[in-house]
């Protein structure tokens, strides 16, 4: 900013002294008027230099700062791989709620509706879990638990010290359930009986049990079929 006024107002003490020779007939004040007069001249041609070197300097980088924005708008964006989101789910909250207020039974009832939305649901599994060990049901406590390691679960620390599933960690298949990647080995099955074979009516009423708790939601498919087959082996 100081360089500018000074190139602006230069040439004033080159007119002042110009004039005071002309009316004063001083020799003296016309060689100060010629002094002034070169300062203005070697002002100007310097700072046209400046400029006309600080504009090659640009039409450099404007070339090679084009050329890396073109670069980088070609470089394609990294796509987002898709993660699981659980499914807005209000059996997941109201089970919770009744598992706090250790209503199992109800917390069990939504856990297993909550499933029916979301099977893919971890915590859904973990929660169940936990719900069937303090009941003391445990192929369906291990069924579950199963089901989160298989769906990603991977805190096993938990399972080994979480309170409520103690009752599931004095089974004699924990140790097996551990050493299997904390995942219930599938037991050999023998051939279960036909279900157009069976004429124990007791045995039919539990089927016909078993089904109706599927009707409503109170079994998934899976355990369905696993205590249907359980029935059937006895």
């Amino acid at each position: 900013m100081a360089n500018r006024r000074n190139s602006n107002t230069s040439i004033a003490p080159a007119i002042i002294f110009f004039l005071l020779a002309i009316f004063a007939k001083q020799g003296l004040f016309f060689i100060f008027a010629l002094f002034f007069f070169a300062r203005y001249i070697m002002t100007n041609q310097s700072n046209s230099q400046r400029r006309n070197n600080q504009r090659g300097r640009q039409q450099q980088r404007n070339p090679n700062r084009r050329q890396e924005y073109q670069q980088r708008q070609r470089r394609p964006e990294p796509i987002p791989q898709r993660q699981y989101r659980a499914k807005s789910n209000p059996f997941k909250k109201t089970g919770i709620q009744k598992y706090k207020d250790f209503d199992m039974d109800g917390a069990i009832a939504d856990f297993e509706q909550g499933l029916t939305i979301d099977p893919k649901d971890v915590a859904l599994h973990f929660n169940i879990a936990a719900a069937y060990s303090l009941t003391e049901q445990k192929d369906k406590a291990f069924h579950h638990l199963t089901e989160a390691v298989k769906l990603g679960f991977k805190d096993f620390e938990r399972i080994n010290t979480h309170d409520d599933l103690a009752f599931l960690r004095i089974q004699p298949e924990f140790e097996e359930f551990k050493e299997n990647g904390y995942q219930i080995t599938q037991q050999k099955r023998t051939t279960p009986v036909k279900e157009e074979e069976i004429t124990d009516d007791v045995l039919l009423s539990q089927l016909n049990k078993l089904a109706e708790m599927r009707k409503k939601g109170l079994l998934s498919n899976d355990e369905f079929q696993m205590e249907k087959e359980k029935l059937l082996r006895q």
